[in-house]
């Protein structure tokens, strides 16, 4: 298989894994985070390195349940009631890109934290196959899960300097989906940026609904970021979610990118397209400031 970001349908079978879940399950799998690579992209080729000056960042761990939660923040060094923004990863977890953003967000005034949200189930970091993160891992991670521990880091920000009633939500590709699926979740959030997260496809155990499922129940307006050559999200589902959302009378709206593809905004992949991605950090700033983030 070559490079290309997104495997036909003759791909799939080499794509299962040693432990040969069913042809199905995988290609659900692979429906739910929104697109798919034979291998793991190389994170040393990153376009932008965002500095710590003038921050206050790290790791930490946020109680969620019975659990301690990893995540990395990063805020203005000696500020108090800061607007906050969750980060919701990609399939690979948070690595340096998403620690970046949670920097670039920084230097705009916010708090911004980016949970682990794998770590029950296990750190893609430690694995090369993309067929493999998402069988072993992804697919066993329940959305109802991911909003508790969403609520937690919302809880956590709000003890830490952040002002609750300034809070937001950003997330790539997996973590788009999961933006939608949040601010239909949490009736204080202000605001949520999506980048081209998934908005349809089957109903499973852990994951009972989709974004599409979910437009009229929107606490919060979303911006929709999406790339019109994602082979992994069609064109015709970006219509149908913003006819819901029409439908629904909400606030939200969708951006498409008409020549950009899948993971756009991912300076670290050959996908990277730095005139989109810059437009659309332009939108989300934005976007987050109108709606009082």
């Amino acid at each position: 298989m070559n490079d290309r970001e997104h495997p036909t349908s003759a791909d799939f079978d080499s794509l299962l894994p040693a432990s040969r879940i069913d042809r199905r399950t995988f290609v659900t799998t692979l429906s739910a985070a929104g697109f798919a690579l034979a291998v793991r992209p190389a994170l040393a080729q990153s376009v932008i390195s965002t500095p710590a000056d003038g921050l206050e960042h790290g790791s930490t761990t946020i109680p969620s349940g019975a659990d301690a939660l990893p995540a990395y923040f990063a805020c203005p060094a000696g500020k108090d009631k800061l607007p906050t923004v969750l980060v919701v990863q990609e399939i690979f977890g948070v690595h340096e890109h998403i620690r970046d953003v949670c920097r670039r967000l920084a230097h705009e005034g916010y708090l911004a934290i980016a949970p682990e949200l794998f770590y029950r189930q296990g750190d893609p970091a430690n694995i090369e196959q993309i067929s493999e993160i998402l069988s072993t891992i992804v697919a066993k991670v329940p959305d109802a899960q991911v909003m508790a521990d969403l609520d937690a880091c919302a809880a956590w920000a709000a003890a830490h300097g952040g002002d609750p009633a300034r809070l937001a939500i950003t997330g790539f590709c997996w973590g788009g989906r999961i933006t939608w699926l949040y601010a239909a979740h949490n009736p204080r959030l202000r605001a949520g940026v999506a980048w081209y997260g998934r908005l349809g496809g089957e109903a499973g155990a852990l994951t009972p609904l989709h974004p599409v499922d979910v437009a009229g129940d929107l606490q919060a307006p979303v911006l929709g970021l999406y790339g019109g050559q994602d082979q992994g999200i069609p064109l015709a589902d970006v219509e149908r979610m913003r006819a819901a959302l029409e439908q629904a009378g909400k606030p939200s709206e969708i951006v498409v990118y008409p020549d950009a593809p899948h993971a756009f905004h991912a300076d670290y992949r050959p996908s990277y397209r730095a005139a989109e991605a810059t437009d659309g950090w332009r939108r989300l700033l934005d976007w987050l400031r109108r709606h009082g983030a």
